[in-house]
């Protein structure tokens, strides 16, 4: 009886030790992949960046003059079609992102990273403010060699304002699911919610204290 104990807790072990290191080989392949670049449509350029909450994250891009639109979905994961219930397990590998449509003739790849670094704590691991988890983690991705350069000089000149090291990862970009329609403009269309008011409001705010110059008119 005891030998069949420790046969039964040897193959869990395996069985764990296996699973571990499937994960780990998932994550490798998506870090050495070839980066996909997506094509610029009547001269708009795409650019994908995870940082938080896609709420937060679309509405600071949509305030930058330059970028016509932000989507909130998801990327970097492993799986097909996620969900925002299924991103939420962590299991999926994906993070909340944004696909930022903008003009390269009026607002430059390296300012979008710029304003990426410095509209969050960039060396938050896993989240950011009070959402935590891998859903939530900072990624931004490069579509080709270029753009990885930019990011990497950026990311190193953020690194001397701050102790920690930037938690960011980057990736090369694979593929963008756009999220459920309800998550679309969100703050925008949701100004009283609680979580608009006292995280994703005060966030936006304080990216726009930092970087009035680029920050499209008010034209209201």
């Amino acid at each position: 009886m005891k030998l069949l104990l420790i046969n039964f807790i040897s193959l869990i072990l395996l069985a764990c030790g296996n699973q571990t290191e499937d994960k780990q080989a998932v994550n490798d392949k998506i870090a050495n992949a070839e980066p996909v670049e997506v094509s610029s449509q009547e001269g708009m350029e795409r650019a994908y960046f995870a940082s938080g909450c896609f709420w937060c994250v679309e509405a600071i891009y949509e305030s930058v003059e330059g970028v016509e639109e932000a989507i909130s979905g998801y990327s970097g994961g492993h799986t097909k079609n996620p969900t925002y219930e299924s991103s939420n397990t962590g299991r999926t590998g994906h993070a909340e992102a944004v696909e930022v449509i903008y003009d390269p003739e009026t607002v430059s790849f390296e300012t979008l990273v710029q304003v990426y670094f410095g509209s969050q704590d960039p060396t938050q691991v896993n989240g950011q403010g009070p959402d935590k988890g891998s859903q939530y983690r900072s990624i931004i991705f490069y579509q080709n060699v270029q753009q990885k350069q930019i990011i990497e000089k950026v990311k190193a000149e953020v690194a001397k304002d701050y102790k920690e090291p930037i938690a960011a990862e980057v990736m090369p970009f694979q593929k963008f699911w756009k999220a459920e329609d309800y998550h679309q403009d969100y703050e925008k269309n949701n100004p009283n919610n609680p979580y608009i008011r006292n995280v994703s409001i005060p966030r936006l705010n304080r990216f726009k204290s930092k970087f009035p110059d680029i920050l499209k008119e008010d034209k209201h």
